[in-house]
């Protein structure tokens, strides 16, 4: 698979093939085209605006530790922004955690041994993107995924951060960004090669996607990338993702008693 301005997709088999993994080696990164079909992207969606009723109606501000982002849509309508742990309030998005073809990515881990972080760090996380005067979060900028570690007081953990994209959305509607091979730089780069969250200009080195809803994108948790701000406004701009964690090292379950990490009162502190 050669990496083009616009990477080929891939379909996943119950298995990775050499050629996908030595791509994800060299590059950091995997689109994965139709993962779920749009059926099932509705189902998610639906659930997710149950989960958000009942939190917004009982004014849920944390989940295990972890702020739970609000903002308003097109309509001024207050949503959910960013869910922590969502798969811990649906039997749905539970079961789709379990899918045989998301365990099989722990393979792009090796040698260590990966899972599926559903109760650790913050669970199953989703983004709503969406571009109005009183939206929080219609962009981020360059970052990896790596810091929250060092905060965390351990040594960078090899992760992860597989992505189910619930709308289509095409390169020029913004999206995500990518840095092909930073994943394999040193930790000082890793670090500072850009200022954390703060730095959104394009790169000329970086990759976006032509995603549809029911896609799946990878990538390696060291890889630098950013989420670009939609050119358009209101409903057009609207990008919700799923994003899953792949993790190693010591389990490290949440719980209700879980303090608020640091990286996140330092992230609020960035925006």
């Amino acid at each position: 698979m050669v990496l083009t301005e616009n990477p080929a997709a891939i379909q996943l088999t119950p298995t990775l093939s050499a050629e996908q993994t030595a791509f994800f080696d060299k590059n950091g990164f995997l689109h994965i085209k139709n993962f779920v079909d749009r059926d099932v992207v509705k189902s998610f969606i639906r659930e997710l605006q149950r989960i958000e009723a009942n939190w917004v109606a009982e004014k849920v501000d944390k989940i295990n530790g972890t702020p739970i982002k609000y903002g308003r849509d097109e309509n001024g309508q207050l949503i959910v922004q960013r869910f922590a742990f969502a798969s811990l309030f649906s039997p749905v998005l539970h079961e789709f955690l379990q899918d045989e073809r998301l365990k099989a990515l722990v393979e792009l881990l090796q040698p260590y041994d990966g899972r599926i972080g559903e109760g650790e760090k913050d669970g199953l996380v989703v983004n709503h993107y969406v571009r109005t005067p009183e939206s929080n979060f219609s962009r981020m900028g360059w970052h990896t995924d790596s810091p929250r570690d060092l905060f965390l007081g351990h040594r960078i953990r090899p992760m992860l951060n597989v992505g189910l994209h619930l709308d289509d959305c095409p390169r020029t509607n913004g999206g995500l960004r990518v840095l092909p091979g930073t994943h394999k730089q040193n930790t000082l780069l890793t670090l500072f090669r850009k200022r954390q969250f703060i730095d959104h200009r394009p790169d000329p080195r970086e990759v976006g996607f032509d995603i549809e809803a029911g896609d799946l994108t990878v990538h390696n948790g060291s890889l630098w990338h950013r989420v670009e701000q939609s050119p358009n406004l209101g409903a057009e701009s609207r990008r919700r993702v799923m994003y899953i964690p792949l993790v190693t090292g010591e389990y490290q379950p949440k719980s209700a008693a879980s303090k608020t990490p640091f990286y996140h009162r330092f992230s609020k502190i960035l925006r």
